[in-house]
C-alpha cells in the first residue's frame, strides 16, 4: 500500500490532500441482486480491481455462477465467498469449485466461516474447506480466509481472541506448507488506531499473511451503523454512535476519509506494514463507493498525466 501525502494545516495538524495512496488497487465486494442493477461494471471500477462476490445465506449457487462468469468475462478477477456453513458437505463444495471454475474461469476464492449460527452440514470453519484439498486440487491460485481487528464473538464469545489467533496461525502454518497464494480480507472497522495495533501484533506474534483491510464505502449513517451491529463490528462502532449524537452531522453521509488518513500516517512511521490495501464495502451503493474511490484515485492520474507531459 502506497503512502498518502500530507499538508500542513494552519495550527499544525495533519490533513491528508491525496488519498489516491491508501487507495490504489483497492477491491470491492457486490452480491448478485446489487450486480444485476449495474449495466456496465467497466464503467463503474478500474480495469483489474477483484471483485468479491458475497454469498449470503439462500442465495442459489446459479446465481453466484452466473454473477461471477458475467464480470470476468468484463476482465475482472472474480473472488466468490464460500461460507463453510452454508455448505453441505464436501460433494456441494467441490461442486461449487468445479461450476466457478469451468463456467467462469475463477481461480481464487475468500473462505470464511459465514453468519450462521448453525451449520448446514459437514463444515463449521474455513480451516475445514482447506483441509479438504480440493481448491489445490483444481488449480486454485489464491486464497483468502477472514481477518477480525476488533475480534469475532462467533469464535471468542467472551470478547477475548485467543480462538481467532489460533485459528490465524494454523492459516499461516498452511500457507508455508502450500503454494497458494494467502491473504485477509478484514471486518471493517473506523477507528485506526486498534487496527493499526492488530497489524503490528500479528507481525509480532509471527503472522505473515497480507492484510486486505476491510474499509466500509460513503453511507448514511443510519444505515452505517445498522450494518455495523449486525456485522458485529467492535469498539470502533463509538465512532459512528459519536458522530450521531452530533446534529450538525448526523444527516450528512458518512464517508472513510478520516479512518483512510490515519491509518496511511501510521504506515508512514512504520506501522500496520502487514496492510496491503483496501477492501472496500460498498454499504451505501457500489456506484456512490466507486464513484469516492475513483475519485480520490483521480488526483493521482491527473499528476502523472502531468509529470508525462512535462518530460
Amino acid at each position: 500500500m502506497a503512502l498518502l501525502n500530507f499538508t500542513r494545516r494552519k495550527g499544525g495538524s495533519d490533513a491528508p490532500a491525496d488519498l489516491s495512496g491508501v487507495l490504489s488497487g483497492y477491491s470491492i465486494e457486490v452480491m448478485p441482486r446489487t450486480a444485476a442493477n449495474v449495466e456496465d461494471f467497466r464503467a463503474l471500477l478500474p480495469e483489474g480491481t477483484r471483485v468479491y462476490i458475497a454469498h449470503i445465506e439462500g442465495t442459489p449457487i446459479d446465481e453466484m455462477v452466473a454473477t461471477a462468469k458475467r464480470l470476468a468475462a468484463d476482465g475482472f478477477p472474480v473472488m466468490p465467498h464460500f461460507p463453510a456453513r452454508i455448505i453441505k458437505d464436501k460433494a456441494t463444495l467441490a461442486d461449487w469449485i468445479k461450476r466457478y471454475q469451468g463456467e467462469a474461469g475463477v481461480d481464487q476464492a475468500l473462505l470464511l466461516a459465514g453468519g450462521v449460527a448453525q451449520p448446514h452440514g459437514a463444515f463449521d470453519s474455513s480451516m475445514q474447506l482447506m483441509e479438504t484439498g480440493l481448491f489445490d486440487a483444481h488449480g486454485f491460485k489464491r486464497l483468502h480466509v477472514a481477518g477480525h481487528p476488533e475480534g469475532n464473538r462467533d469464535i471468542d464469545p467472551d470478547g477475548g481472541d485467543r480462538a481467532v489467533m489460533e485459528a490465524l496461525r494454523w492459516k499461516q502454518a498452511f500457507a508455508e506448507r502450500t503454494d497458494a497464494e494467502m491473504a485477509m480480507a478484514t471486518q471493517f472497522a473506523f477507528e485506526a488506531g486498534p487496527i493499526l495495533d492488530w497489524a503490528d501484533r500479528l507481525k509480532a506474534e509471527g503472522i505473515a499473511l497480507p492484510i486486505h483491510l476491510g474499509i466500509a464505502g460513503p453511507a448514511k449513517l443510519q444505515t452505517l451503523i445498522k450494518f455495523a451491529i449486525a456485522c458485529g463490528v467492535g469498539p470502533s462502532l463509538k465512532v459512528l454512535q459519536k458522530r450521531a449524537m452530533d446534529v450538525t452531522k448526523l444527516m450528512l453521509p458518512y464517508e472513510p476519509t478520516e479512518v483512510l488518513a490515519d491509518l496511511a500516517a501510521g504506515q508512514a512511521i512504520g506501522r500496520g506494514a502487514l496492510i496491503e490495501q483496501v477492501h472496500l464495502f460498498p454499504l451505501g451503493g457500489i456506484r456512490t463507493c466507486a464513484a469516492f474511490a475513483n475519485g480520490q484515485l483521480a488526483p493521482s492520474a491527473a499528476r502523472s498525466a502531468l509529470e508525462t507531459a512535462r518530460k
